[in-house]
């Protein structure tokens, strides 16, 4: 397990990167989940946790100056963490996937404040750049865009080294000891959790006609999920 969380830690401060550097839309959770759960050998869970965080934090984007919730570290620590979990503990029980969603949105919420501090650090690296392309020096500029990137590859590295093997213990150790009540609480959530997403990406919805394209697309994917999960 040490070489699988070592791997998810550094794929998923990779894929990280793609949020302030290469912004190919790889650190998309609907792309990040699945591929850690390739990783993994369990595809499936990741479609559905990429499926259910996409949908979650649809509505915020990075437009100007807003920095929304790091919804990439919360798509690979859920998705690794319960497939991890779900190993040890023989199954992979709905409320599993719902208990992880919800112990690791508070880290996405504290890594997005991270994030604002990076922005602020890197302000201050911009005005720095200015000075040094006044006075000629490229190679100052150079070490500075490459020095933020790495500090944020490593910021993201680190926090999904440390959450990763807290939350598969948490899932493993805390989820079989759960009361029945709690468990059959999880698996409504497990089942609200897609509504709650399609309610999040209606209301971005604006343009005449969508709705019904919407609607459409939203069952042709649980229809082929559940091809996906019968096979």
């Amino acid at each position: 397990m040490i070489w699988k969380v070592l791997a998810v830690s550094i794929f998923g401060a990779v894929l990280c990167l793609d949020r302030v550097f290469i912004q190919a839309m790889f650190s998309r959770p609907i792309v990040t989940a699945p591929l850690v759960g390739l990783i993994l050998n369990d595809p499936y869970t990741g479609l559905i946790v990429g499926a259910f965080i996409e949908l979650f934090w649809i509505d915020q984007l990075p437009i100007g100056g807003h920095c929304p919730p790091n919804d990439t570290i919360v798509s690979v620590l859920v998705t690794a963490s319960a497939i991890e979990a779900s190993r040890l503990l023989g199954a992979m029980p709905r409320g599993l996937i719902a208990l992880a969603v919800l112990i690791t949105i508070p880290i996405g919420l504290a890594a997005q404040r991270i994030e604002h501090w990076f922005i602020r650090v890197n302000g201050t690296l911009a005005k720095k750049a200015v000075e040094d392309a006044c006075h000629g020096d490229t190679r100052s500029i150079s070490r500075g865009h490459w020095s933020a990137v790495l500090r944020y590859g490593l910021a993201s590295w680190a926090t999904i080294l440390v959450a990763l093997p807290a939350g598969i213990f948490l899932l493993s150790w805390g989820y079989p000891r759960l009361p029945s009540a709690i468990t059959r609480g999880l698996d409504l959530v497990y089942m609200i959790l897609p509504l709650v997403g399609a309610a999040v990406a209606l209301n971005t919805i604006h343009q005449r006609g969508t709705v019904p394209i919407f609607c459409a697309v939203f069952l042709g994917a649980s229809i082929l999920f559940g091809i996906i999960r019968g096979a």
